[in-house]
């Protein structure tokens, strides 16, 4: 990792819909929202977790995540690949060993709010059916803002140290570790397990971060941006001497594994870690009602600014570990503990200028260009601007926001952060705008390629029409072609993939591969690279250049690591395959959801193959983003429409208003569903002809079988048949295909878990437990929880009451067992 400070560059613009509350969205616009969410969050992620250089701040960023959290919630079919639930983190670089945590790395849920924070305790006293009168302990402790770590302890002995990594791997830096005098290479203390990961933060302190800055001025080095990308990029060393030199320190406040505990609480363990010398917080403490934990929170607010080192909020989490256990998790984050984050600070500055990149999908986005200023501590000179409505003053709902003020060159903006990052502008400082100053124009044309840019209807982002012959979108492409949760090839960084594209010897994924066939044209393009370099250096010093020879030894070695590099991922997993493809909601997990169902590639795309046909039509996606439809009444409408009982409207003698009435009343539609159909489709005639064509438009069962797959979706199942029924995107798998070998997915393995992969229904009344519990037992075991019998289901858990689900269960012959044999067969893999 270099120790070069973060350099912030916004992504794409948000959706226009971001302004519409969750509960106004129609389905259709909720799927893309959803999809420029993921776009969105998925850069964010490897900024921050990657790279040390977020460019968003933490505020913004934990209302995209909670944004798209609320919108799966409303639509949980639209659940895709990068579905926020399923991401922590970002995968490891390269450059480390790689450490597996034997227990996940999980991140937390956040609360920006009195209110939530209440909610946060009602809601575990509900999971646990606990009454309003019954107390539960919680910890209260500083969210230290730096880097996350997990200290492997074994006998007592610092055996390994690893970053989150994507919280399932993460890097190797134990010699890094070891150089932080605070954390000891031996536990003290006789009730010190056998093995325990011992996590927390590493991090700067304030004094520590001025010193280092000055001493990096005084070396003619770059200053690092804030305390955390200081300390992440210090333990991100590859030499350790550095690390060594670094003033890290670090806070114990978690676990992983442990083959024993010398607690039974939160705060015990806390405690423990103290009695073993690790350094913990002593600002946690023990809170028994919301009340107290947002006194608590206060008090450290009003302190924060004397601590001595930076915090973005403060942490609460259940005491009792065996509540915590009740409780388990929701994918990516705990049920037992929540982040409650700091408002954000605000600035004023000037801008400078506007520029306009475009990005992968051709979205172009305006980016503040703002006179330097400090707030909270960092130099900050870029924003986004998202789109030219927001530059005009106009918000996602089309409502006027900042009182409808637009934004021009030369004005004075408010900016807003929270935590260390780039802020958002959240307004214009009116009275200091200069005379000169004139409306901003929005270009109309792509500024890489001169295409026409457009903007689609119901859309804010202005997209370049330019496609594979705009240079933004296709380096762009194979950049996340060859990215590390792609195909990982080393070599081939941002700057390499745009000089082999300017050489035309990229300009497909296949391309990659078959470079090794054109060796002297790929050693002429790295020689006039470097040519151009000693240009600019001699521009830059007045010095003389040396002579470089096409022959330079070093620059033959290095066309030779790069080509080896490339034929070393000529193998490659099925998820990272389909990951790298690039296809529009296909992430990473997606891709191994896929992968888990079909195995092989050849699997999927014979699935495909029998899906396109049968992918949804427009006229059915129109009927299912009418606002009040849904799923449920767009299906009874088609299947009224269809029914022979009913006569269409192109019958002889056939009355519209009268066959309308008699589909509404079969498909049971309430008067404002009903006013909603009219006010789309018009006239009665033509309502019933878009339903006749939303009947031949719906999804069929092949389809329907593709997007039933846990964790696709139909929006991502539409995105992966739209690319299959392009023939130049099969010939580019065709190509692809040509060059590497893609490995078939391991069939899963029930590692031990007598339900792992089976799909288990709970039907009647539980008494042992809360529905919520059980259904997070089974998930929490490998199964998957469903809501109906069917003859996919494997086994059914029936308590007293038990009706329809156990009678169909009993039909079917599935097995059907009660809440103590459940318990039993459990028992010892809980």
């Amino acid at each position: 990792m270099t120790d070069t400070p973060s350099a912030a560059t916004p992504l794409s613009a948000p959706s226009p819909l971001r302004a519409v509350p969750v509960g106004d969205l129609a389905r259709e616009d909720a799927a893309n929202e959803l999809a420029v969410l993921a776009d969105e969050i998925a850069g964010h992620d490897r900024r921050y977790y990657q790279d040390d250089a977020p460019t968003v701040s933490d505020g913004e960023y934990d209302r995209l995540r909670r944004r798209y959290e609320d919108i799966e919630a409303r639509f949980p079919e639209l659940k895709d690949a990068e579905s926020l639930s399923e991401r922590v983190g970002a995968a490891v670089v390269s450059k480390f060993a790689k450490i597996t945590h034997q227990v996940p790395m999980l991140s937390l849920a956040n609360a920006f709010s009195d209110a939530e924070v209440e909610e946060f305790v009602e809601r575990v006293k509900r999971f646990l059916d606990l009454g309003p009168d019954d107390t539960v302990t919680f910890t209260a402790e500083p969210k230290i803002d730096g880097l996350s770590c997990s200290l492997r302890y074994e006998s007592g002995r610092l055996v390994s140290a690893a970053t989150r990594g994507d919280g399932q791997v993460g890097e190797d830096v134990t010699a890094n570790v070891r150089t932080i005098g605070e954390i000891p290479d031996r536990l003290a203390g006789a009730d010190v397990p056998d093995v325990i990961d011992v996590r927390g933060e590493v991090y700067m302190g304030a004094q520590d971060f001025l010193a280092l800055n000055a001493r990096q001025t005084e070396a003619g080095k770059p200053e690092f941006a804030n305390p955390r990308n200081a300390a992440a990029g210090s333990l991100r060393q590859l030499d350790s001497n550095i690390t060594a030199s670094r003033p890290l320190r670090f806070f114990a406040y978690a676990w992983g594994e442990a083959s024993s505990r010398p607690a039974e609480t939160q705060h015990g363990m806390v405690d423990a870690f103290a009695r073993w010398r690790l350094p913990t917080n002593p600002l946690t403490v023990l809170c028994r009602s919301a009340a107290d934990l947002l006194a608590h929170y206060r008090m450290i607010g009003e302190r924060r600014a004397t601590l001595g080192y930076d915090i973005d909020g403060v942490v609460y989490k259940v005491d009792s570990l065996e509540l915590q256990r009740r409780l388990g998790f929701i994918s990516r984050s705990p049920r037992w503990a929540i982040a409650h984050k700091f408002p954000a600070e605000q600035a004023v500055t000037e801008l400078l200028d506007i520029d306009i990149q475009v990005g992968r999908t051709g979205a172009l986005t305006p980016v503040a260009k703002l006179a330097p200023i400090t707030v909270g501590g960092v130099v900050v000179s870029n924003a986004s601007l998202h789109n030219e409505d927001y530059i005009q003053g106009i918000g996602g709902d089309g409502e006027p926001i900042r009182g409808g003020i637009d934004i021009r060159i030369g004005d004075f903006l408010t900016i807003q952060r929270a935590g260390d990052v780039i802020p958002q502008v959240v307004n214009v400082v009116l009275d200091r705008r200069p005379a000169h100053a004139a409306p901003y124009a929005f270009p109309h044309t792509c500024p890489a390629c001169g295409s026409h840019a457009v903007r689609e209807e119901n859309e804010s982002v202005r997209r370049c029409t330019g496609g594979l012959v705009c240079p933004a979108q296709a380096v762009e492409r194979i950049r996340h072609f060859v990215s590390r949760n792609a195909f990982d090839i080393e070599g081939l960084g941002d700057e390499n993939v745009q000089l082999l594209f300017d050489a035309g010897l990229v300009r497909t994924p296949a391309d990659i591969f078959r470079l090794q066939d054109h060796g002297e044209e790929l050693r002429k393009a790295f020689f006039a690279q470097r040519e151009q370099r000693a240009r600019e250096r001699e521009a830059e010093t007045g010095r003389a250049r040396k002579t470089v020879r096409s022959e330079d030894q070093r620059q033959f070695l290095g066309v030779e690591k790069l080509l080896a590099a490339i034929d070393e991922r000529r193998d490659v997993t099925f998820p990272r395959f389909l990951f790298a493809l690039g296809v529009r909601h296909v992430g990473e997990a997606t891709a191994k959801a896929l992968a888990k169902r079909y195995l092989s590639l050849d699997a999927l795309l014979e699935t495909l193959e029998a899906a396109v046909p049968g992918r949804p039509g427009e006229a059915w996606l129109r009927l299912l983003g009418i606002a009040g439809v849904g799923q449920t009444r767009a299906e009874g409408l088609v299947a009224a429409i269809a029914t022979e009982t009913i006569p269409t409207a192109t019958e002889a003698g056939a009355d519209p208003e009268t066959t309308l009435r008699m589909v509404f009343d079969r498909a049971k539609l309430n008067s404002r569903q009903r006013v909603a159909l009219r006010t789309v489709y018009g006239a009665d005639a033509d309502i019933l002809a878009a339903l006749a064509a939303a009947h031949q438009q719906m999804p069929r069962p092949e389809f329907r079988d593709l997007a039933g797959v846990p964790d696709v979706g139909e929006v991502a199942a539409s995105s992966l048949c739209e690319f299959y029924a392009e023939d130049r995107n099969r010939a580019l798998l065709d190509a692809l295909r040509a060059e590497v070998r893609v490995a078939a997915q391991a069939a899963p393995t029930a590692s031990g878990s007598p339900v792992a992969g089976k799909t288990v229904v709970f039907t009647g009344s539980l008494e042992r437990m809360t529905r919520e519990e059980a259904k997070a037992m089974a998930e929490r075991l490998g199964a998957k929880v469903a809501g109906s019998v069917s003859a996919k289901t494997h086994l059914v858990v029936a308590g007293p009451g038990a009706g329809s689900k156990l009678e169909k269960a009993q039909a079917l012959g599935v097995e059907v067992i009660t809440e103590d044999q459940w318990l039993e067969r459990v028992g010892e893999h809980v």
